[in-house]
């Protein structure tokens, strides 16, 4: 079966996180179905900001706005088995911890979250107050995974791009897709 996959980038700053997922999907389309994007207008703008350009326009996935709820993964019946959120901002994760489904992202969470399939949140904030934790508790009680955006070093990783790697490359062995990256002494 092959996988429909849902990305939404929100404002956080980390949109190098955002580029290496969409690059990295884009060479497994061989196991994806779909890939629905849901971008803010922040999130443009401070991948714009971070990365110098506005290469997001240029990825062959379905483009959603942040209020179309006609989108197909705003109902369980559309059966996407992933969402991934990359970065995730602390606000985002506020409101998808509280179910308030006020956007596209948070009622696409609320989704897969009640559907019992894999939420992915790769938070991108530091230090954590006890509000953000709490709402990680929540997420992760439901049934979601929290990724914060903590690169490792120990695959000598010589860029930006190859450091988000090894985060990205985590979040999607925990979607469930086949890969080729680094693993630790094997």
């Amino acid at each position: 079966m092959k996988h429909k996959i849902i990305v939404a980038i929100t404002g956080a700053s980390g949109s190098i996180y955002a580029k290496v997922l969409l690059d990295k999907l884009e060479a497994l389309k061989s196991q994806i179905d779909t890939v629905g994007i849901v971008m803010s207008k922040n999130a443009k703008d401070v991948w714009e900001f971070e990365l110098g350009n506005d290469a997001y326009k240029n990825y062959p996935f379905d483009y959603y706005e942040k209020n179309d709820f006609m989108a197909p993964f705003a109902s369980g019946s559309a059966q996407y088995n992933t969402m991934i959120v990359a970065p995730c901002s602390m606000g985002s994760m506020a409101r998808i911890a509280s179910g308030i489904s006020d956007d596209l992202v948070c009622r696409a969470a609320d989704v897969i979250l009640k559907e019992r399939r894999k939420l992915i949140l790769i938070s991108r904030d530091t230090p954590l107050n006890l509000i953000q934790i709490n709402n990680m508790k929540t997420i992760t009680e439901a049934g979601g995974i929290i990724m914060p955006a903590t690169p490792s070093f120990y695959s000598k990783p010589n860029s930006f791009e190859e450091l988000a790697a090894t985060v990205i490359d985590r979040a999607i062995d925990m979607s469930g897709l086949k890969q080729d990256s680094y693993r630790w002494q094997s």
